[in-house]
């Protein structure tokens, strides 16, 4: 090989390194807001950050940008915070989890924690709620995890608890585009349900539903969202929710940009 043909060879080597080091991530922060419109009672706000710190960076191409992480079996930590306030009535939860795919095997390992406080000025019934949740995984197939485990909560009125969970979550092709399916369930007490499809119209741009159910709450949502990405880093997306709590009726709206790098 000549000097001209090694040179153009590592030139090229190294435009293809930065091309990739360029679209790779290693954190990614966001905030949203949303607003809560029920039939009967008073309308609410919600405040939300969070953020998210990957041991090692995530390569986001030839994947639907929002799966990257999800894709590259990215192990994280991630923590987060919701400020709500409704009428006479604030809740504020503060939260952790981590995510750990074991290395050069098809395993899986889940951990959260969340603080919930719920203030009532109109009467003396504030209350601390923990809950928690562990899981264990497996990827029988490239993009495809099964995941079970526990969720537990505890708070000041002494009421706690812990039940099993089963949870899946596929990305996969459907003709030329992409599809994330996700479906996960709380047995016993808490009898929660949750179905999710996003459908991806391109790399950059997602349009998906979902639905929560909790028996014990005799709480269940429907929800339309989209996100889009506007540049590789940079990210908006919205949710319409259509909901029912006991007798009454409610809408959601919220919106939220993340940002990575």
């Amino acid at each position: 090989m000549n000097k001209l043909t090694l040179a153009t060879a590592i030139l090229a080597a190294s435009t293809s390194l930065a091309m990739i080091n360029a679209n790779a991530y290693q954190f990614e922060v966001g905030a949203g807001a949303g607003y809560l419109d029920p039939d009967n009672g008073d309308s609410g706000s919600q405040f939300d950050l969070g953020g998210t710190y990957y041991f090692n960076p995530v390569q986001d191409k030839n994947a639907p940008l929002a799966e990257a992480a999800f894709v590259n079996r990215a192990s994280n930590v991630s923590a987060g915070a919701t400020f709500q306030d409704q009428g006479e009535s604030e809740h504020n939860r503060y939260g952790a989890g981590v995510e750990y795919y074991v290395p050069n095997s098809d395993f899986y390992v889940g951990a959260n924690i969340a603080q919930n406080t719920f203030e009532y000025d109109d009467v003396d019934s504030d209350n601390d709620l923990t809950t928690y949740g562990v899981e264990v995984g497996y990827l029988p197939v490239p993009n495809l995890l099964i995941a079970a485990g526990v969720k537990g909560y505890e708070d000041d009125r002494d009421n706690d608890g812990v039940d099993p969970t089963l949870r899946a979550k596929y990305v996969t092709q459907l003709g030329d585009n992409a599809v994330n399916l996700e479906a996960g369930a709380s047995f016993g007490d808490l009898e929660e349900f949750n179905l999710a499809a996003d459908y991806f119209i391109d790399n950059t741009f997602s349009i998906g539903a979902d639905y929560y159910s909790n028996d014990l709450t005799d709480n269940s949502e429907f929800g339309i969202n989209a996100r889009k990405f506007i540049s590789q880093q940079t990210s908006l997306e919205g949710r319409v929710g259509f909901g029912d709590t006991g007798d009454s009726d409610y809408n959601t709206f919220g919106i939220a940009a993340k940002h990575r790098f």
